[in-house]
């Protein structure tokens, strides 16, 4: 426990949102079940962060995603502590009727220690293309909820931006970016916000009677208000 105590004060709450590192899209997935790793790394000045989450998948209509998945924390490459379980809600609002396609975003989180209560995210999700190319554009409000002090914490403010072309089904190049701002409503100094991006790539393929999707990433700039590099990765066995 005292090395989980360690970990969480290098790394602020916030930064374990798994929101800071992979990209909400608005896509039909409807009665497709699915397998779901992720992992994201910040490498900051002598101390190395890591993160992987496993989770299951369900398009449950055409228009509603839902997902559980577990994460744990690793620090310095030791072994990873699970932290907090997370319940992810996703509702496509529009489907291409209009030109930008609308979904909302929902997140619970329970840590595991049940006296750091929980954890919600909501926000919407923006989606268009022009010719292959898409873009991406989602904002998210998130707030810790302590059943002992609900005037705690406050809402904060992150955001998710991505553009990238749909080259080949296997290969599609992009750049992406993330940051938090501090409360929606008084952000931050700018120095004490962070901001990060970076080259990313998606795919995805035929293998057998699954589909697979996989997503990489490379990340340069503030991971808490500290300089940090990190690297995201994340696969998706549907069937």
């Amino acid at each position: 426990m005292k090395r989980l105590a360690v970990i969480l004060t290098f790394v602020s709450p916030l930064a374990l949102a798994d929101t800071g590192y992979y990209l909400v899209s608005t896509y039909d997935v409807e009665h497709q079940a699915s397998i779901d790793f992720k992992y994201w790394n910040a490498h900051y000045k002598g101390r190395t962060v890591a993160a992987p989450e496993v989770g299951i998948g369900y398009g449950v209509t055409s228009r509603w995603y839902t997902e559980v998945y577990a994460k744990w924390i690793k620090l310095n490459g030791g072994a990873g502590q699970w932290v907090q379980t997370d319940w992810q809600n996703d509702f496509l609002l529009t489907q291409g009727q209009y030109d930008v396609d609308l979904a909302l975003h929902t997140r619970v989180a329970r840590a595991r220690n049940s006296d750091d209560g929980y954890s919600i995210e909501w926000g919407p999700v923006l989606q268009t293309e022009y010719g292959r190319t898409q873009f991406n554009a989602n904002l998210f409000f998130q707030r810790d909820l302590h059943l002992n002090q609900p005037a705690a914490t406050s809402t904060t403010l992150t955001y998710q931006l991505q553009v990238k072309h749909n080259w080949l089904p296997w290969l599609q190049p992009g750049l992406q970016a993330f940051g938090e701002v501090g409360k929606w409503n008084d952000w931050l100094p700018y120095r004490q916000q962070s901001h990060r991006a970076g080259p990313m790539v998606y795919g995805h393929r035929d293998i057998g009677q699954q589909e697979v999707k996989y997503e990489f990433a490379y990340l340069i700039g503030r991971n808490s208000a500290r300089a940090a590099k990190s690297v995201t990765l994340r696969v998706q066995v549907l069937f």
